[in-house]
């Protein structure tokens, strides 16, 4: 996929919806070859997806050894308000002293400003140090089912009936 077509499927306003939210599906392949799909917290830059970690988390081996890495960030409860946004690229992990500020930022869009203060604080006890995992986006593809944006194989059948 070349850059303006990875730029336009990350910048359709769906694909900027669910790149807001704070959930994904990692898939990578873990330490003895095998593939893994994990739920991780996340925060989108605007370039690149930030996962951030504890130091001692099976990730971090697997991927320094194997950086690439398929995401999938979702919503919808029905077939008519499924999106779904699939990215595919190479992780880079980078092991920081403290807590990343991609993490905070990613608390401050959920937490209540109440317990914001709180919960940083007990973040910073907690992680002495932390790893920031940032994933450049080599592939990227917006599905919204309700809308029409299907995966080819499906537009073709259901074009063909």
């Amino acid at each position: 996929m070349n850059k303006q077509e990875l730029a336009r499927e990350l910048g359709h306003p769906e694909a900027q919806k669910l790149l807001s939210g704070s959930l994904a599906r990692l898939a990578y392949n873990g330490h003895d070859g095998l593939p893994r799909v994990i739920p991780v917290g996340f925060y989108w830059t605007g370039e690149r997806i930030v996962v951030s970690t504890a130091p001692t988390s099976p990730k971090v081996g697997s991927l320094s050894r194997r950086p690439q890495v398929a995401l999938t960030i979702d919503t919808g409860s029905t077939p008519h308000e499924a999106k779904a946004l699939l990215v595919r690229g190479l992780a880079t992990p980078q092991t920081v002293d403290g807590v990343t500020d991609e993490y905070l930022a990613a608390a401050r869009r959920s937490i209540d400003e109440a317990q914001l203060a709180e919960f940083e604080h007990n973040v910073r006890l907690t992680y002495q140090q932390m790893v920031r995992i940032s994933i450049e986006p080599r592939w990227a593809r917006l599905y919204d089912f309700g809308a029409g944006r299907l995966p080819a194989f499906l537009a073709d059948l259901v074009k063909d009936r």
